[in-house]
């Protein structure tokens, strides 16, 4: 069941909406797949019922003290959830925000995260009046280097061993994207 105060955001592709319990299913097929999980920084799910606790997690996100907000992807016309993606770690004193995102692997190369991003980003300079947006990301994640490149963010460097997931430690770069290189570029919607 959707909130009445859940902010959904409609691109000219996709319907950005809460992710509920429905959603499960298609959750997990992303989820709880090893190659899906290969970079997102945490271990695959191993069932439907950790999967419906990451509902929960999602939907708790909005009411932390630093908030956060997790959008579910589908197509317009389609009910099917085909990825997420989302605003986390709110500092409102600083401005700041992490983005965080991931598609079903038959979703991916066709440009719908660009426009999922594009609309985030822009909801979250307006309605949380940010001004830096970070990413953090594993070397060698080709996919989301390519992503966060085009849409603008700068890779500020290497955080050492800043991960752990499938029993090791990861390096992470760091990107940031801030408001004015938005204002100015051709990528603000």
């Amino acid at each position: 069941m959707q909130t009445a105060d859940f902010p959904i955001i409609e691109t000219e592709r996709l319907l950005l909406r809460e992710i509920v319990l429905d959603d499960v299913p298609a959750l997990f097929a992303i989820h709880g797949d090893r190659e899906s999980m290969k970079w997102f920084g945490s271990d695959p799910l191993p069932d439907e019922a950790a999967a419906a606790k990451l509902v929960e997690l999602f939907a708790g996100w909005r009411a932390l003290a630093n908030p956060g907000t997790r959008w579910g992807l589908q197509l317009k016309g389609q009910e099917k959830l085909i990825g997420t993606c989302g605003l986390f770690a709110w500092n409102r004193n600083w401005r700041r925000c992490t983005v965080g995102y991931e598609l079903y692997p038959e979703a991916r190369g066709r440009g719908y995260m660009q426009e999922a991003l594009r609309a985030v980003i822009a909801w979250g300079w307006g309605h949380m009046q940010l001004n830096r947006i970070e990413a953090q990301v594993h070397p060698e994640n080709a996919d989301s280097l390519r992503s966060l490149a085009k849409l603008g963010f700068k890779r500020e460097g290497l955080l050492r061993q800043a991960g752990y997931w499938s029993e090791r430690y990861h390096d992470l770069y760091q990107y940031s994207l801030l408001r004015d290189e938005w204002k100015s570029s051709t990528l603000n919607p």
